[in-house]
């Protein structure tokens, strides 16, 4: 079964450079998925059941943080790892994202290389391969 990356953002810039980070990974025969908000972002993971989540903390519709919830705590998708996407770096935010299961936290602005190193990290990929 080949693995799946769901990307989450309301910014089509930034959806744009996320895919575009991680595009090396459909040589990996690695799924790209993307989601515009929290309610679709919920569908696709029900629906899909992605291996990693990209998720936008700040949304319409639905909270980053609330989707995580949803995911880890009401859904109990534990084996779904969730990296939280935000621009405010405040420590009080990355509390709140890790007491609702998020498994890492990034800031953004990111490098595109550092999201597709942790990537490939998460899905046990490896570029010898």
């Amino acid at each position: 079964m080949s693995k799946k990356v769901l990307i989450v953002d309301d910014e089509p810039n930034i959806l744009l450079l996320m895919e575009q980070a991680l595009e090396k990974l459909e040589d990996y025969d690695i799924e790209l998925l993307t989601a515009r908000n929290g309610e679709e972002a919920l569908e696709t993971i029900k629906d899909e059941k992605p291996n990693l989540v990209f998720l936008d903390v700040m949304m319409p519709k639905m909270s980053g943080l609330e989707v995580c919830h949803v995911v880890k705590k009401e859904l109990k998708m534990d084996d779904t790892f969730i990296v939280m996407l935000t621009a405010k770096g405040q420590e009080f935010d990355k509390q709140k994202g890790m007491d609702m299961g998020a498994n890492l936290y990034m800031t953004k602005p990111f490098r595109p290389k550092e999201v597709l190193e942790k990537a490939m990290e998460v899905l046990d990929v490896s570029e010898e391969d």
